[in-house]
């Protein structure tokens, strides 16, 4: 689970879970060449209407970093000044986990997890800024949340419309990764709402979080984090990647085998000094998509750093890292 508070406390006492095998054996590319403040976890980012590059992550009251050119990060503080109250419900520190931001209806909507380490007691939470950027945010509160009797954990929300609905994706170990629709004026959950499974693994303690949902040509792509983070130098984090026709799936991978049967095809994984490649997020810039993701630096005591990647689609349809 992503936790960047946690990285220093469990990278003693972790146990990585074995990384799952590669269908053949790939090149992976290193991340583009950032400077300034590289250190984040679990980074959303997004190209403002404004111009220049925001990136929010777990860490502080939301941390934020500001770009002009996608290369150079700068401290920008946090989203918030304070936790909100209704945080502490969920953790004694009012600690947020796994941003994600979008933009639509002529606002930036900031979706983002409150919980406690190894439990299900979780909730999403959402708020709105004319701006996007950090101080200008307002709170509305609870999106959907989890109970220890539930089968899914309410942690990384991921947002996306499809055929005039809109969506969230979310989860983390339990089951795996399930959606449920919003309410495109509120952006919180439907009451009611069926809550649908997209993706999960055949062995405990189904080790998949993170999703991410993608529209590329007549299909939707599910991106997911597998294997284990937060452990420094320790972390097995890597990505896949399955799609379907429809939001909802069933997903697959190139193989055909479903992401619920514990399919996806691998699209980035740990190399050289870039251990742990995970909580990633796509966004949109300039007519091409990015891949933004953490990674743990093996050349300095395991610290997580932003990286950058262009996302290429193939001539079948599959996207690639380049």
């Amino acid at each position: 689970m992503k936790r960047l508070r946690l990285v220093t406390l469990l990278a003693a006492a972790a146990v990585a879970l074995p990384p799952t095998t590669a269908r053949a054996d790939v090149t992976h590319p290193d991340p583009q060449p950032v400077t300034g403040q590289q250190i984040i976890h679990d980074p959303t980012v997004l190209r403002l209407k404004s111009g220049g590059y925001v990136a929010y992550s777990t860490g502080g009251v939301i941390g934020a970093r500001t770009s002009k050119d996608r290369v150079h990060w700068t401290d920008a503080g946090n989203a918030f000044a304070e936790p909100p109250a209704w945080w502490y419900e969920y953790n004694d520190t009012g600690d947020p986990w796994a941003p994600d931001l979008t933009h639509r209806a002529g606002r930036y909507w900031l979706y983002y997890a409150v919980s406690s380490w190894g439990t299900n007691h979780s909730a999403i939470g959402v708020a709105t800024s004319r701006t996007g950027l950090p101080g200008t945010w307002t709170d509305h509160g609870k999106v959907f949340t989890s109970e220890t009797t539930d089968h899914w954990n309410a942690i990384d929300p991921a947002v996306v419309r499809a055929d005039g609905r809109l969506w969230m994706t979310f989860g983390s170990y339990w089951t795996g990764i399930r959606m449920v629709e919003l309410d495109p004026g509120t952006g919180k959950a439907i009451e009611d709402a069926p809550v649908h499974h997209l993706a999960t693994r055949p062995d405990e303690p189904y080790a998949v979080e993170g999703p991410e949902i993608v529209k590329h040509g007549r299909h939707y792509y599910l991106f997911a984090s597998y294997d284990a983070c937060c452990s420094g130098v320790n972390s097995t984090y890597k990505i896949k990647v399955g799609r379907s026709t429809s939001v909802t799936g069933p997903y697959v991978d190139s193989d055909g085998t479903p992401m619920l049967e514990g399919g996806g095809d691998l699209l980035l994984a740990g190399h050289g000094k870039y251990v742990g490649t995970g909580g990633q997020s796509v966004f949109r810039d300039r007519g091409s998509d990015r891949l933004a993701y953490h990674y743990y630096d093996a050349e300095d005591e395991g610290t997580p750093k932003l990286g950058l990647n262009e996302l290429k689609w193939q001539k079948n349809g599959w996207p690639t890292v380049l």
